[in-house]
Order: structure tokens, then sequence, then C-alpha cells
């Protein structure tokens, strides 16, 4: 057995769930902003997921899962899905987002797990506050440590794919480390770099 990992936004889904959500909530520049900054490795990310899930407050719950499930795959994206499964893999996803988005396109993609934060309501609206399992930069890095335990699968096979600061923790864990259309903050520690917006280009290496 074999593992690969994703990353969510910008690599498994084409854009950032939560700029899409800030869109509706009419907040869209401040949380770029703040994006930027946390996918360049300028903000800490709990810092920065905090301060963005702030502005979505009001929000409907309703209206979050209607813009989740209509978010872009990424190009490539089911190809790659599928070719690693071919291969042995099990394909996982790991996001900083929020299982609203996760849990459909995991769905669609046929992945084996997502791991992801979960966006607090009370009765249908958005409070404000956001908490589970990936809200720390070294979240990701963390789980996929103790997938490994698991499973039984070593570094050698395991494979990580991201594309901003929050992925770094994972690569200490696999020896294959994707960089997908990625920061340079990621760029320096992967030894496979895909610079075309298109997933699929990742089979080409493996």
């Amino acid at each position: 057995m074999k593992l690969a990992v994703f990353d969510f936004d910008s690599t498994l889904m084409d854009g950032e769930t939560i700029e899409f959500l800030a869109q509706e909530a009419g907040c869209l520049e401040k949380v770029r902003e703040i994006t930027s900054k946390a996918m360049n490795g300028e903000l800490d990310f709990f810092e920065s997921l905090q301060k963005r899930v702030s502005l979505l407050k009001g929000l409907s719950v309703s209206r979050v899962n209607e813009i989740c499930a209509n978010l872009p795959i990424m190009e490539g994206a089911e190809d790659a899905v599928r070719g690693l499964k071919a291969k042995g893999y099990k394909v996982i996803c790991f996001s900083g987002g929020f299982r609203n988005a996760t849990v459909p396109l995991a769905e669609k993609l046929g992945l084996d797990a997502e791991f992801s934060n979960i966006l607090h309501s009370k009765d249908g609206i958005l409070t404000g506050f956001a908490g589970g399992e990936m809200m720390f930069g070294e979240s990701k890095g963390l789980m996929l440590e103790k997938l490994q335990k698991i499973l039984g699968i070593s570094p050698r096979d395991t494979l990580v794919t991201g594309d901003g600061a929050n992925d770094l923790s994972m690569f200490k864990f696999a020896d294959i480390r994707t960089a997908f259309c990625a920061k340079p903050v990621l760029e320096k520690e992967a030894n496979i770099i895909i610079k075309e917006k298109n997933l699929a280009k990742l089979l080409e290496y493996i």
C-alpha cells in the first residue's frame, strides 16, 4: 500500500474556498490579502484562519453548502486520482478549509478520506468561529505521521502535493514532495515542481 495526500484549495480544487465564501459575504479583498500572507508563510496559519472565518459571520449554512457544492475541480484532478489509485495509492485530502467543501468534492473524486475543519454555526447561521483537525501550521504533518503509523506506510511510499506554506509540515514525512503551482516557500522543499495548472502532470513523475 502507498499513500498520496493532497492539499485541497488551489490543488484539488481550483481556487480558495474561503474566497468564494468571502465574495458572498462582501469581504473578498480583506480575505484575499490575509490568505496571500498565510500561504507565503508571512502570517501564522491559525491566526490567519481565525481572522478570515470571523469575516464570514452571518452567512447562512444553506448558502455556504450551495457554494461549496459547486466549487471548480482542478484540471487534471480526476485523472490524477484515478491514475494514483491504479498504482496502488490510497488517496486522501488534507485541508485547512472546511468540510462543507471537502466532503462533496471527495465524493466526486472518489477519495479514500478527507480531513478538514468545521465552520461553527447556530440556528443555521455562521457564528464566525471554526474548529477541527487542520487549524494549525503543523496540523497536516501531525495527521500524516499518525496515518502512516496506523496504515504501516513509510515516508518512502508517501507522496504529498500542495501549494502553500501550511503544506510544508507534510514534506517532513514524505519522500515524494510535489509543489503544484506553488509559493516559493514550498518549491524550495519540493523534489517535484509542477508549474502548469494541470494536476494530471503529476502522473508523469510517478
